[in-house]
């Protein structure tokens, strides 16, 4: 497969205004990066790491030598959506929240907005902000910033990761989830290139390191091999006496070899570090800082990030179909559906429901009950019931009249 990043012969030297050399960032660098490669780039203070990057990523330009990424200039767009970029510093804005953030460095790489906001959920869930993903990003501390800068490096699933400083002012808890992150990435296809001052931390996740001093290239291969020791070996066994002590050291002698020191072995002060915050969150101690993050997010894990051609386009329907909500017709809804029935009959003088008294606007033919009005009660009309033909109610004048003379045959009856 070709190389990733390949950098022939590459020269980075800074000038001033009268363009006099000033300083000599890089100089006649070769450097190839391989698919699938956890790549440490590594050196003191000023040694041109951060200047290196920067080519890789088309920020600067080399002044002597050819830099390439995936076979093209670091400056093509194409190669850009397949970069995921972590600075040293962690510059985001301070007024957004953590969904906020990772929601518009999406929005760059015009992600779909389920894809958005599922990935955003799981890489807060990863990274331990989920907790406190609606403070600004502005009041978290500088750990806490490395975290989130850490997810939006990942949020577009990028093939080349480059990370710079990533575990700068991070806790032992998020330093061993990012190594654990590195592995899972690498064991997917992805490839890394980190640099770091922190040489433990590079010595358990890259396969191949670059030593960088003044610019220059001073070391390069794989860790096994620069770190193995042929002069002396290592042999691990369990607590014994001092009389088979001397009995190891006579057999060595007669080989013409020594014992150079006995010691027990000891504990790791990150492993311990570890067990305790554990145990802390074993008994659900609160705290206002980061959580230790979760499972690798689905999307980065193997085979996470695919899905077939045809989930693709049901998403793709569902998400630009017209959004309906199910009508559920509930006690409380039938029973205002009736209420309105009912006074919009009251209205329309259809029905009478419940226990409604229509008044006769006819006058009764004995003289027995004159003053009197007839009055009929009629049940509730249901409201999916059609209400039967009534004739039209007689002019209001009538019914007027009608109660004029109620009260004038009342008043006649007490005079008498």
């Amino acid at each position: 497969m070709p190389a990733v990043i390949e950098a022939l012969n590459v020269t980075k030297t800074f000038r001033d205004f009268w363009l006099r050399e000033k300083v000599t960032a890089v100089n006649a660098l070769d450097l190839t990066v391989e698919p699938r490669q956890v790549f440490g780039l590594l050196g003191p203070n000023g040694s041109g790491k951060s200047t290196t990057i920067k080519m890789m990523l088309g920020l600067l330009f080399p002044t002597r030598g050819r830099i390439s990424v995936f076979g093209k200039l670091p400056t093509d767009v194409a190669v850009k959506n397949r970069i995921g970029f972590l600075p040293e510093e962690s510059y985001l804005y301070p007024f957004l929240d953590a969904r906020e953030t990772l929601d518009y460095y999406g929005r760059l790489f015009h992600l779909p907005r389920a894809d958005r906001r599922r990935r955003i959920e799981m890489l807060l869930e990863m990274v331990g902000l989920s907790s406190v993903a609606y403070r600004r990003v502005g009041e978290y501390s500088k750990g806490m910033q490395r975290r989130i800068g850490l997810a939006q490096a990942l949020i577009n699933d990028p093939d080349l990761l480059i990370l710079d400083e990533p575990t700068s002012g991070m806790d032992p808890i998020g330093t061993r989830q990012f190594k654990d992150l590195i592995q899972t990435l690498a064991l997917r296809g992805k490839t890394i290139v980190l640099s770091s001052h922190l040489l433990g931390d590079v010595e358990d996740v890259c396969d191949q390191v670059c030593i960088l001093y003044g610019g220059r290239k001073r070391a390069l291969g794989r860790v096994d091999e620069l770190l193995a020791k042929t002069d002396a070996m290592e042999l691990t066994v369990d607590t014994i006496d001092e009389a088979t002590m001397a009995q190891i050291e006579a057999v060595l002698a007669k080989q013409g070899k020594a014992v150079r020191g006995v010691k027990p072995p000891r504990d790791r002060l990150e492993d311990l570090f570890l067990r305790i915050v554990r145990e802390a969150q074993a008994q659900k101690v609160s705290t206002g800082g980061a959580m230790a993050g979760g499972a690798v997010a689905e999307f980065l894990r193997v085979g996470g990030g695919s899905r077939s051609v045809i989930d693709e386009l049901v998403q793709s329907a569902d998400s630009d179909a017209p959004k309906t909500e199910p009508v559920h017709v509930s006690a409380a809804t039938e029973s205002s559906s009736i209420e309105r029935d009912v006074l919009r009959q009251l209205e329309n003088a259809d029905t009478a429901p419940a226990e409604v008294s229509i008044v006769s606007t006819s006058k009764p033919a004995t003289g027995d009950s004159r003053g009197q009005d007839a009055r009929a009660t009629l049940p509730a009309a249901s409201p999916s019931a059609k209400a039967p033909a009534k004739p039209a109610p007689a002019p209001q004048k009538d019914a007027d009249r009608s109660v004029i003379d109620s009260l004038l045959s009342r008043d006649q009856e007490k005079g008498q």
